[in-house]
């Protein structure tokens, strides 16, 4: 099942297991069991510190739990995790196997202090990025308290669980039969959506720490090269970021950061965190900044007041909050989110599986987007406001010679329709003709670019016309002290090397105000 390479690598892992557990497989006489029963006869034959059993009586097949001797841990794969979800596979092998996971031992003793009953489903794909961050946290869960039981499913393996749940769009969380929550979750936020009280006391903590001298909003490339720019200056330096790695966490390929030939999204930023805690800086992860306050007087103290109710106070401070992906602002968007109208097509594409769907956008991420679900789907349709694509001519050619695509341009998005909690159609306003049509179709992708995340800066700082932060050559916002890198500011060309690049001039600025400051202050 295993090529010889992933086997050499998985080997390695395995000498790691200290503690005997077992594999109860669940299967059956299809061709998917034969392919789960080949890969865990590889783990198996790779420690004996492993043993295989085929007796499981789990209500789905096929199916594999993991089961440590003498606990009661519940973790099941309703799932070949391989693809993306390979990684999330050797980490639970190796946590039930009793290696240490390398997480803060706070959020250990948070997990284990749960008190409820939690039995969770996540439905993922193997093709999905997005997943195996929730995956891997669940499993986690599960390994650490006995109370949490945790059920991996590949919707693409169950494909009428996944119709009958109404799950269009993964990863997606469903927690004691209820759904519970979609997209991607990093396992603090997830341990503080159970544990009602840890945001006022993760709140208080925040609030008393000392002043910065300089304060980095945003975890992204931006603000990645701003607190390693700074950090490298010796000044007390601190990140509060929503999620680290920003937007970066949801691309697929990356092939023009220069230096580096290929990569993607997630592993650009665990390699952006890596190099920015190798540095003397205080991370401070899912915090979501609410208000800026600037300083009362020349030189004093700017403070960022953040959504859990704490407050970060801080000498300079650097916005990098970055963009997300545009709304297409039409009925039935919101209504249908995560219902048939998805956003990511890497991630959502293979539960559209012989369906026919739509994408809103002509430039290249929409392009893109098309021909990547093109592979997949039955049909894709295009939709284009302008008179033509806007996308790279090579994609356009690629995209075109695709027998199942159709593409209308000066085509007005007007409404996407939907019965049964779920997308049945788009209808849409040729701008030519003024005449209207209404599509059948069961998904639509939206790819329309980006809007700056600053509703949260009206008032306080500069904006332009279209909410990005106004900066001058160094950074500088209108506020005194705050700078503003990437694209949530008015530099154009919204790209990964341009943030970068951004982020390290900023911080250069903000070293600059810090070092005219009057001594004292």
């Amino acid at each position: 099942m295993l090529d010889a390479a992933l086997k050499t690598q998985l080997q390695a892992y395995l000498e790691r297991v200290t503690q005997p557990f077992e594999i109860v497989a669940t299967l059956d006489d299809s061709g998917s069991s034969q392919e789960m029963l080949a890969l865990l006869q590889d783990i198996a034959a790779m420690s004996d510190k492993i043993q295989l059993r085929t007796d499981g009586q789990d209500a789905r097949r096929p199916s594999f739990s993991l089961q440590r001797q003498g606990t009661a841990m519940n973790l099941r794969f309703a799932a070949i995790p391989l693809g993306h979800e390979f990684t999330s596979l050797v980490l639970a092998l190796l946590w039930v196997g009793g290696h240490p996971p390398k997480v803060a031992p706070a959020v250990i003793e948070q997990i284990q202090a749960l008190d409820g009953d939690y039995r969770f489903e996540v439905y993922m794909s193997l093709s999905c990025h997005n997943c195996p961050d929730v995956v891997q946290a669940l499993s986690l869960m599960a390994v650490l308290n006995p109370r949490v039981q945790t059920t991996v499913i590949d919707g693409a393996l169950y494909e009428a669980e996944v119709t009958a749940r109404n799950v269009m769009a993964v990863p997606c969380v469903v927690l004691n039969g209820e759904i519970w929550g979609a997209g991607k979750m990093a396992l603090e936020e997830i341990v503080a959506k159970l544990d009602t009280g840890a945001q006022a006391r993760e709140a208080a903590l925040l609030s008393a720490k000392a002043p910065y001298d300089v304060l980095i909003v945003g975890g992204g490339p931006a603000g990645a090269a701003a607190a390693v720019y700074a950090a490298r200056k010796g000044i007390r330096t601190g990140v509060a970021a929503e999620r680290f790695g920003g937007q970066v966490n949801d691309t697929l390929a990356i092939e023009n950061y220069i230096s580096v030939l290929e990569t993607d999204g997630p592993k650009f930023a665990a390699a952006l965190e890596a190099h920015v805690k190798a540095y003397d800086v205080d991370v401070m992860n899912l915090q979501r900044a609410d208000k800026l306050v600037p300083a009362a007087e020349p030189g004093g103290l700017i403070e960022v007041q953040l959504a859990s109710g704490a407050t970060l106070k801080s000498k300079t401070v650097i916005l990098s909050t970055g963009a997300r992906w545009r709304n297409v602002n039409v009925p039935g968007e919101q209504e249908y989110k995560n219902k048939g109208v998805a956003y990511c097509p890497h991630c959502d594409g293979p539960l559209f599986k012989g369906k026919d769907v739509a994408v809103i956008g002509g430039g290249n991420s929409g392009v893109e987007a098309a021909i990547d679900l093109a592979g997949v789907v039955r049909h894709v349709t295009v939709f284009e406001f302008m008179p033509e694509l806007k996308a790279d001519a090579v994609l356009v050619k690629k995209l075109k010679s695709l027998p199942n695509v159709t593409v209308h341009t000066h085509a007005q998005t007007m409404e996407i329709t939907g019965a049964d909690g779920k997308v049945n159609g788009l209808r849409y306003k040729d701008r030519k003709t003024e005449a209207e049509h209404l599509v059948p179709l069961q998904g639509v992708f939206v790819q329309i670019g980006l809007v700056p995340n600053t509703e949260w800066l009206k008032g306080t700082v500069e904006l332009s016309r279209f909410g990005e932060v106004v900066v001058d050559a160094k950074g500088a916002t209108s506020v005194p002290g705050v700078f503003a890198a990437g694209d949530c500011t008015t530099v154009p060309f919204k790209q990964i090397v341009i943030a970068a690049g951004d982020g390290a001039k900023a911080a250069l600025g903000a070293f600059d105000a810090l070092m005219r400051m009057p001594v004292g202050t």
